[in-house]
């Protein structure tokens, strides 16, 4: 058999939480190299589906797909369009999906990809490695507030301002190409935090998820994944930074009747909508001091995973 290149983040407890079956299919809708797929494929006859927008993990599916008799098909696209996908092959319900949200190990350790400061490359960050804008287009078109806007809201970072002021004077001198042309800017307005953290590191991600539309695309796999399992299906999402883990926290809690209410006084749901999952863990699932020691990018991972009731999806008026 094919070894995968990495050990994914939270395998066993996203397996526990999925509780795979016998004849049951399965989604593993952000496949990267195949990890989730793997152990779920071990641990029981079941059948599952990879989505992924990145032609090399598609590339990856494909030849591991061979190692599993024809239980295991990746296809090409987003997660958040797993339920068109899934049509086009004839699959209307599923009994369990799981979500690793953010950048894979493969593209992080690729410099070609341009995602990470650690070493050189085109500064890229497109998880399809082709289309739309590539982080080197943002900074060098994007007025100064919009771009700080951006830094601080997707990368939570204080010294936005500071950030995007450096980029608009350096890049009217020279445009921004390469991964380690941006951080040096950062770097030389931002000092090194006492967690040792690189200062390039919240804008990097802020570009990341700008450029491949991150906040929409979880929404709308949420909602797909609502739509599309079974009752008694399982969900599980695993999220690296609080602005993913927010989101997907914000969303199980009103699916399962959780949510804010406008007064005390009022009930957790009305009369009219049903819960559509039921909370197994109300907290998230961190990984353990082993996992952590073994894989440091593991450190900031959380699981959130729920059971999805008979209740029909209620569809925006």
């Amino acid at each position: 058999m094919t070894q995968a290149p990495h050990i994914p983040v939270l395998v066993k407890e996203v397996v526990d939480a999925l509780a795979p079956r016998d004849g049951a299919v399965y989604v593993d809708a952000t496949f990267g190299a195949g990890g989730y797929s793997r152990a779920l494929l071990a641990a029981a006859d079941c059948t599952v589906w990879g989505i992924d927008r990145d032609p090399l993990a598609v590339g990856i599916g494909t030849e591991l797909s061979r190692d599993f008799g024809g239980r295991l098909t990746v296809l090409s696209g987003r997660f958040g369009d797993m339920e068109d996908l899934l049509a086009d092959v004839g699959v209307a319900e599923v009994d369990g999906i799981a979500l690793d949200l953010g950048v894979s190990s493969m593209q992080i350790d690729d410099p070609a990809r341009g995602f990470s400061f650690r070493a050189d490359g085109p500064l890229d960050m497109r998880m399809n490695g082709t289309e739309g804008e590539t982080a080197a287009d943002v900074v060098n078109r994007m007025a100064e507030r919009e771009l700080a806007d951006l830094i601080y809201t997707y990368g939570e970072e204080r010294a936005s301002r500071r950030i995007a002021r450096a980029i608009v004077e350096l890049r009217d001198k020279e445009p921004f190409e390469r991964t380690e042309q941006l951080a040096a800017v950062i770097r030389s307005v931002v000092r090194r935090a006492k967690d040792d953290i690189d200062p390039a590191t919240r804008t990097f991600q802020a570009l990341r998820i700008y450029v491949n539309e991150e906040p929409l695309e979880l929404d709308r796999g949420l909602a797909a994944a609502e739509r599309l399992l079974a009752t008694g299906g399982r969900l599980a999402v695993v999220s690296f930074h609080s602005l993913e883990d927010r989101r997907v926290k914000t969303f199980l809690q009103r699916a399962s009747g959780m949510g804010p209410r406008p007064s005390r006084h009022m009930p957790m749901v009305d009369s009219a909508t049903k819960p559509t999952f039921r909370l197994i863990e109300r907290r998230a699932v961190k990984p353990g001091s082993e996992e952590v020691k073994a894989n440091p990018r593991a450190r900031s991972a959380r699981l959130r995973f729920a059971e999805r009731t008979a209740a029909p999806v209620q569809e925006a008026a």
